[in-house]
């Protein structure tokens, strides 16, 4: 017979241990300066895909507001970030391109939409670095964009803060990405769950 105090202290233990895991690996999302998809695809064990809600070139009220307006022409572009296999939303991300200081070759893949920042950045072989500028979990509630507007986020079934990390990309002395995502608090759960599925199937 098995001993109820027993299986609530195993229970209870399980869970300290997942969440002192969903705090290891998200301290290490959101101060790595390196691709975070990397380490989210490591994490997931899937590839992941990037889809497009919308890229529009700002008007001339939102350039004057950006720390280095330039005069050149900048783009808002805001995507999430997908599993490839399980369609586990991972991110909901939003960027600002200063088209002035982001090579020419990437741009044009960032107008096409062809495919994610970082992939691009990664597949060109493009010399480059990020700056973590500020990061932090915040309630649904408190989510806002690069303006401090709210934001809906496409993340389904929010109950907990969700981990964000803003940071710039350098190409050269200037930065020409602003970058702002929010992670999926339930990702560490979502793989956990995926590898007891896997392994009771096997």
């Amino acid at each position: 017979m098995t001993d109820r105090n027993t299986d609530g202290k195993d229970s209870q233990h399980a869970g300290d241990a997942l969440d002192f895991l969903q705090k290891l690996i998200f301290d290490l999302l959101l101060v790595t300066d390196g691709r975070t998809t990397d380490l989210l695809e490591t994490l997931l064990n899937e590839k992941m895909r990037v889809t497009v809600i919308r890229q529009e070139q700002l008007n001339e009220e939102h350039a004057v507001h950006q720390r280095e307006s330039s005069g050149a022409p900048l783009y808002l572009r805001e995507s999430i970030l997908i599993s490839d296999k399980s369609d586990f939303i991972v991110s909901h991300n939003i960027s600002i391109v200063n088209s002035k200081y982001v090579p020419a070759s990437l741009f044009e893949k960032i107008a096409h939409r062809q495919e994610g920042i970082g992939k691009s950045i990664s597949s060109m072989g493009l010399q480059s670095y990020r700056k973590v500028i500020d990061s932090g979990l915040k309630s649904e509630e408190e989510a806002v964009d690069l303006f401090q507007k709210p934001i809906n986020l496409r993340i389904p079934k929010l109950h907990a803060k969700i981990p964000y990390k803003i940071y710039d990309i350098y190409f050269q002395l200037m930065p020409g990405i602003h970058m702002l995502e929010y992670f999926n608090p339930e990702v560490v759960r979502n793989r956990l769950n995926q590898a007891i599925n896997s392994k009771m199937e096997g």
